[in-house]
């Protein structure tokens, strides 16, 4: 491994000065070390997020569940007000990579990376959440731009993420059995005024499907995306599956995720 400088900060305000001076924040670590291993990123200075406090922990305010950018996968997946108010988020922490992942990732360090392939984006995307940071909010549908790519700025750290809690909802993953990645994961949510579905695993980055959401608004149920035509054109061919299989898996993916939110 390389030099670099190590710093820890307590509260937020101190992070945000270290990381004005020049340097990297760090949060669960489960992309970025892999990749500094790898030589990917070299950063001079690293800012460790995990002992500021204020932004962890999981609480409930009226009808949305605010997390905490800190929160790991695991404590969302096992918290009681995820598990009654949106269990398909708790579903979906379960499910991301292996144990020590879950106790190491984090939601906003997930988010913030915006891997093509992670979890976390097609649950923000579908639930129609927001991101709080440092410096605003922005809408889910405002912070993807694409691969690994957001509308966070330089210096812009995310402090929680705010989810309205759906009528109705269920993520269903074909996960790439190596590394546990979505080959294609769905995440459809129904929140009382539309239907919202988002897709990760399958392009450059989350994104979501006018034509499943009309059918679905129309007529909640797996049948109802029969008749949907999902386009090839602009999705990923690699050695796990060609696009046009990816294509078939949204299709597939979807009809789940629906029968789940139906119970």
């Amino acid at each position: 491994m390389y030099s670099f400088t190590y710093e820890r900060p307590t509260s937020l305000d101190d992070a945000l000065k270290v990381l004005q001076s020049g340097g990297q924040a760090l949060a669960g670590g489960q992309t970025m070390l892999a990749a500094m291993k790898q030589r990917l990123m070299q950063p001079e200075k690293l800012i460790d997020l995990a002992s500021i406090t204020d932004l962890r922990g999981i609480k409930k305010e009226g009808q949305h569940i605010v997390i905490g950018s800190m929160t790991s996968h695991q404590d969302v997946s096992f918290n009681k007000d995820v598990i009654q108010s949106i269990p398909s988020l708790a579903h979906l922490a379960s499910g991301i990579g292996d144990r020590q992942v879950r106790a190491r990732g984090t939601l906003g360090g997930s988010v913030a990376n915006n891997d093509p392939a992670a979890c976390y984006p097609s649950a923000v995307l579908a639930l129609n959440a927001t991101i709080q940071t440092n410096q605003r909010t922005i809408a889910a549908d405002a912070f993807f731009k694409g691969m690994y790519a957001t509308a966070l700025n330089e210096g812009e750290l995310i402090t929680s993420i705010r989810f309205p809690i759906p009528k109705r909802a269920a993520y269903a993953k074909f996960r790439q059995p190596a590394s546990r990645f979505a080959l294609v994961g769905v995440f459809v949510a129904d929140t009382g005024t539309g239907v919202r579905v988002a897709i990760t695993g399958a392009g450059n980055g989350v994104f979501r499907h006018a034509g499943l959401e009309a059918a679905l608004t129309k007529n909640f149920s797996p049948k109802a995306t029969e008749g949907i035509t999902i386009s090839s054109a602009d999705l990923n061919s690699d050695i796990h599956a060609s696009a046009v299989y990816r294509a078939h898996l949204i299709q597939i993916q979807t009809q789940r995720a629906v029968t789940q939110a139906l119970g």
